[in-house]
């Protein structure tokens, strides 16, 4: 090794060196026979020690300064490099995004997302649109305006979960217990005509292999100056047909009685329970899923609507229900116990999700 070494003139070799470098490898050689830990750069770095004091801080400089040329060269010749490799992947390579996407690579969508997702596109194919509303509720809404009288059942604690009173007035709210308080939500700020789809979570002190605390509902409301009971029954037999995906399935209406419709019905759907095994759509037997009517006159009036010039029907039911009965889930429980292996089995892969587009 030089005692002197000129750095200017091996800076200008190694720079030639570069220039002419035809790969990410050359650049790479040159790199480790420079500044490698045996490089001529380091060697002389190491050197320094031998030199006089009086010259160490110079050719430290000029070592340095040496150094920090080599490495700016170096990475600017490696950008080149690696830019135009990109540019030839990029003109070679293609991506197929037109293939499915892999089961394994992504989560798989709650059979209750994929239930409410199926019920909201029949729905809209039919003109409902989605309405939604708070999940705590003032009396009026939830039972008040809905006609239910002061002494039902619901009203009491052993089935609603209520809040404390804590401004005192007298007024306590709640955990709704079904989504129709979004329906009147809807007639004092819409009007009449109405056409909604309310699916959401409601809340009723509950629990077994049928009931949970926190389950969902969906119910639908149409008001307008023509509608009549036939056009609930229309609308409700296409609804079943399309949901469990047979077009004769049997659907019979039951009277029946609830505060906030009359005349009410019960629907029930045709099944088949032979062996111990229900099976949708076959046999003599009836399974109740829903219920309906047309809308009570006093509904109407707490709604702020005329009922001598409009009038209309609605219907509720619960969403964890009818995806028991048609994806063949046994306990109800087992929808909210975030079991993974549960999920795989009962769930749904994100593109599979049904809409007013893709259908069902």
């Amino acid at each position: 090794m030089s005692e002197d070494p000129n750095t200017e003139a091996y800076g200008q070799e190694i720079a030639a060196a570069i220039e002419a470098a035809a790969s990410l490898d050359d650049i790479a050689r040159i790199r480790v026979a420079a500044l490698g830990r045996n490089g001529v750069v380091t060697q002389w770095m190491r050197s320094l020690g031998t030199l006089p004091k009086d010259e160490r801080a110079a050719a430290g400089a000029r070592f340095n300064q040496l150094r920090a040329g080599i490495e700016e060269k170096l990475a600017a010749a490696a950008g080149r490099f690696e830019a135009a490799a990109l540019e030839a992947r990029l003109k070679t390579e293609r991506v197929d995004i037109t293939l499915p996407v892999k089961a394994e690579i992504g989560g798989r969508l709650h059979p209750i997302s994929q239930t409410i997702a199926e019920v909201v596109a029949i729905f809209g194919e039919m003109g409902f649109h989605v309405a939604e509303g708070p999940h705590i509720e003032d009396d009026f809404y939830n039972f008040t305006a809905l006609n239910i009288p002061p002494e039902h059942p619901a009203r009491q604690e052993h089935d609603t979960f209520y809040l404390p009173d804590i401004a005192g007035r007298g007024e306590r709210k709640l955990l709704r217990t079904h989504t129709s308080p979004v329906q009147i939500r809807a007639m004092l700020k819409d009007k009449a005509p109405i056409r909604i789809i309310v699916p959401g979570r409601t809340f009723r002190s509950d629990h077994d292999a049928t009931h949970s605390p926190m389950f969902h509902q969906v119910e639908g409301l149409l008001i307008d100056e023509t509608t009549h009971m036939g056009h609930l029954k229309g609308c409700l037999i296409d609804f079943c047909r399309a949901f469990f995906a047979l077009d004769h399935l049997p659907v019979r209406f039951r009277a029946s009685y609830f505060p906030f419709t009359e005349p009410s019905a019960e629907v029930d759907i045709g099944c088949s329970r032979a062996g111990g095994e229900l099976k949708i759509g076959a046999g003599g037997e009836w399974l109740e899923i829903l219920g309906c009517g047309m809308v009570n006159p006093k509904v109407l009036e707490y709604g702020g609507i005329d009922p001598a010039r409009y009038q209309g029907f609605a219907f509720g039911m619960g969403i964890e229900r009818i995806a028991m009965l048609k994806y063949g889930i046994p306990d109800l429980r087992t929808f909210y116990e975030s079991d993974l292996r549960w999920l795989r089995h009962y769930g749904f892969l994100p593109l599979d999700i049904p809409s007013m587009v893709t259908g069902l």
